[in-house]
């Protein structure tokens, strides 16, 4: 039996990846094998596109075949073969990042990622997506006092605006497979929420 597909979205700051550890666990208990990954990244090759895309500055559309790139790799050696052994693929990003992102907060073309997103995935899609949406000065403030931040985290209010737009339309227009969690609560009442959604998979 093939297994299922959860990503997880949101703009930098929004805290997806605090509740990655309690996901897991969650979807352990269903007795099946869980496979953690991220975007950009998952891969070897991917990693090393990773360290580009969050330092070097590039053109907004060579952005988006880096990241297209490694989610091919991504699909190719983790994804796909995961999925077919029945494990479930639990993903922080996947498409629908590059299209807030590179779409949204970029301005690239959203026909151009659309072509692309055919290309490399064929018709693999997530089963869910869990989109942590906070307020767009909330996730600033996160971020002010974070770690030192990579160059999406140093973009501006005008970009993480265009950021979380672009999400909320995504979702809008994929209400099946779409779940917003409101992250700009307490900490346990996120998880409540979250843990809550899963228990219906």
């Amino acid at each position: 039996m093939r297994g299922k597909f959860i990503t997880l979205e949101g703009m930098d700051g929004a805290g997806k990846s605090t509740h990655i550890p309690d996901i897991i666990k969650l979807l352990e208990k269903k007795d099946v094998e869980v496979v953690s990954t991220r975007e950009p990244g998952g891969t070897a090759l991917g990693e090393q596109l990773r360290t580009l895309l969050l330092k070097e500055p590039m053109h907004p559309e060579t952005e988006t075949l880096l990241m297209f790139a490694a989610r091919r790799e991504h699909i190719a050696q983790i994804i796909e073969p995961a999925l077919a052994r029945g494990a479930w693929v639990l993903s922080d990003r996947f498409t629908d990042a590059t299209y807030a992102y590179q779409c949204g907060g970029r301005g690239v073309l959203a026909n151009k990622v659309i072509d692309l997103e055919a290309w490399v995935q064929g018709g693999l899609q997530p089963d869910l997506t869990l989109l942590f949406d906070v307020p767009v000065e909330v996730s600033v403030a996160r971020l002010a006092s974070a770690r030192t931040p990579d160059k999406f985290e140093r973009e501006s209010e005008e970009f993480f605006t265009k950021i979380r737009n672009a999400y909320l339309n995504r979702a809008n227009n994929n209400p099946n497979r779409f779940c917003i969690i409101n992250s700009n609560q307490a900490l346990d009442d996120v998880k409540a929420e979250v843990k809550s959604v899963i228990s219906t998979l």
